[in-house]
């Protein structure tokens, strides 16, 4: 009888809202204001596919004498480095999307493209596996100022 007086009476309290958090777990979400996404928050996304911090500077080096990137050498291949690779991928590798910085499947097939040049010999899958980032890193460490992305 005590149990049934109990869970009455906690059913009640429910019902009404009467019992600490048990009005907020079936409360409308509280309105919360839209998510505001700018282009800057591009530019901060680094990615340097398995690549050292030297390795990535070596890359920007080459991207800076050669493709339009004028930003730090700071090896961190972030959207800028991307879009003076991007540069050069449209007119050496087949690359035929817009100049955006962002490494999607397309950037990642017409990379492989040219890694082929150095043993890649995987799928033009557009996923930057192992294989493409281990041609990556091969490819920043024939030439120390990256003079291969000529």
């Amino acid at each position: 009888m005590a149990r049934t007086l109990v869970s009455l009476t906690a059913a009640a309290a429910i019902a009404a809202g009467g019992l600490a958090g048990a009005g907020t777990a079936f409360a409308a979400p509280a309105q919360q204001a839209p998510a505001v996404v700018s282009a800057d928050v591009g530019a901060l996304a680094t990615v340097n596919l398995g690549l050292s911090t030297a390795q990535a500077q070596s890359v920007q080096r080459a991207l800076r004498a050669r493709w339009g990137y004028g930003g730090d050498i700071d090896g961190q291949l972030g959207t800028n480095s991307w879009k003076a690779m991007q540069r050069f991928l449209k007119k050496k590798h087949g690359y035929g999307d817009s100049i955006d910085g962002i490494v999607g499947p397309n950037t990642v097939k017409a990379l492989q493209r040219f890694l082929r040049i150095y043993d890649y010999n995987g799928a033009i899958d557009g996923v930057a596996g192992s294989g493409t980032q281990a041609a990556f890193k091969r490819m920043s460490g024939y030439c120390p100022n990256g003079c291969l992305l000529a």
